[in-house]
């Protein structure tokens, strides 16, 4: 059984080490990038893939390098019913709103702000450090405990299916990569394209380019559109019926209409403000017309999909949510845009698909880019009961299970639940400015995942 006297020991003599780790890995700016040599992400996301395993080798782990697309740490007896343990190194663009630099693992406090600190860097440190908590305290393995680390899981789990393509990919785990306790249950992920005309009718828009990734809420957002002599006033009012905060400006014969919002994921809608969604909406009351108009009727800034005939929801896994993350619109180009579609695991996407369809088409065609069917996990399996003992063992807060609209690596593994690392009263950063992940829940965390790890050697 583990002493805690001696896991205390240990973590408080590790503490120094365990920042600097972490804030060598959020320095790297690991964003999604045109693919190289040996690096199908990009160059920076590979150079993080390289530290994390240049990093567990020198602690004595064994380490393998998928071909860049992944990479593995492992302990114990390997190949024995492997349990994994998943967390990813890219990230999402730095986006807007930040005090710090995005990148500079500026620390205050405890805590270490950064692009990706809780999102998945800070969980991918305190689950090798778990690993190295148990190695240093000499806790006989009977199975073999591996942390995956991916690096394209912002953009799609491409590395996931190169990694089950060329590893044995373990049965069982769990991926730090949401909150606390266990999160049993993951909707299911649609990810839509929208492609429409531009139209000349109506409100004449000149430019609309917002939003880089489907599954971040745009804090900020903004359009050119010709001014017709009262634009300027017409929007602002329009802007204040709605409620949204935003500013006019003349720009080259035109109006620049900019939407502040409050930036967020797309799994968690309600504590985020989707900026590009009122402005689409503003247009759509100042007179915007086809695909555009149809856009602001049907979606605007809506997150539960009502406007598209999809509002839905179930006891097991809770509501629908749908986030407009990216559009760009121009008279060359016409309508682009993508919705970003997280879905109770009572209903089909399929039938999702058509019910958009019928809402949009003909001005506005859809294509799907991504489906990925929800995931469950019974309450009543082992690896939940082991889970849900260490969080209770460590912390004293009740065992239960809950639902996401997040989606993790968890869903790639036959019997995977999502387990931290974030706990019920914490900040939801991610994919936000600001955010930071704290060394005292940290330490927390990693006694958690040594508890976690002896409990499922049983």
């Amino acid at each position: 059984m583990m002493v805690l006297k001696d896991l205390n020991a240990i973590l408080e003599e590790l503490r120094p080490q365990m920042t600097e780790t972490l804030r060598r890995w959020v320095r790297i700016p690991s964003v999604k990038s045109e693919p190289q040599p040996g690096a199908p992400f990009g160059a920076e996301v590979r150079r993080a893939l390289d530290t994390a395993l240049a990093d567990a080798k020198a602690m004595g782990f064994e380490t393998r390098n998928i071909d860049g697309y992944a990479g593995d740490v492992r302990m114990g007896p390997l190949g024995v019913n492997p349990l994994a343990i998943l967390a990813h190194l890219d990230v999402v663009p730095a986006g807007d709103g930040w005090k710090t630099d995005p990148f500079g693992a500026e620390m205050d406090g405890d805590r270490v702000y950064g692009r990706g600190a809780s999102d998945d860097k800070g969980p991918a440190v305190a689950a090798l450090y778990a690993m190295y908590a148990v190695k240093l305290l000499g806790v006989e393995l009977k199975r073999e405990v591996r942390l995956i680390l991916g690096c394209d899981e912002e953009s799609g789990f491409e590395c996931m299916r190169y990694y089950a393509a060329h590893c044995d990919m373990p049965r069982t785990g769990f991926s730090p990569d949401c909150t606390y306790p266990v999160i049993n249950t993951e909707k299911g992920l649609l990810h839509l394209e929208l492609a429409g005309a531009y139209s000349s009718e109506g409100l004449r828009v000149r430019d609309i380019r917002v939003g880089e990734r489907c599954n971040v809420i745009p804090g900020l957002a903004s359009a050119l559109v010709e001014d017709d002599g009262n634009l300027k006033e017409r929007a602002l009012s329009a802007a204040a019926q709605l409620g949204a905060q935003a500013t006019a400006e003349a720009e080259d014969g035109a109006v620049r209409l900019t939407v502040h919002g409050v930036p967020g994921h797309a799994a968690y809608p309600q504590a985020a403000q989707n900026a590009l969604g009122q402005l689409v909406r503003i247009l759509g009351d100042l007179g915007a017309q086809g695909a555009l108009g149809t856009l602001a009727r049907r979606v605007g800034d809506e997150y539960d999909g009502l406007g598209l005939g999809v509002r839905c929801q179930d006891e097991t896994s809770g509501a629908l949510t749908c986030n407009l993350g990216i559009l760009r619109y121009n008279a060359k180009d016409g309508l682009y845009a993508s919705l970003d579609i997280r879905f109770p695991i009572l209903i089909s996407g399929d039938a999702l698909v058509k019910h958009i369809r019928a809402a949009l088409e003909p001005e506005i065609h859809v294509t799907v880019e991504g489906l990925k069917q929800p995931h469950h996990v019974s309450p009543d399996s082992p690896l939940v009961a082991a889970l849900l003992d260490a969080y209770h063992e460590v912390t004293g807060r009740p065992r239960e299970c809950v639902a996401t609209g997040g989606g993790t690596y968890a869903r790639t593994l036959e019997e995977g639940v999502a387990f931290g690392c974030s706990f019920p009263e914490d900040e939801e950063l991610a994919h936000q400015a600001g955010e930071y992940f704290s060394i005292s829940g940290m330490l927390t965390n990693v006694r958690i995942f040594v508890k976690a790890i002896e409990n499922l050697q049983r």
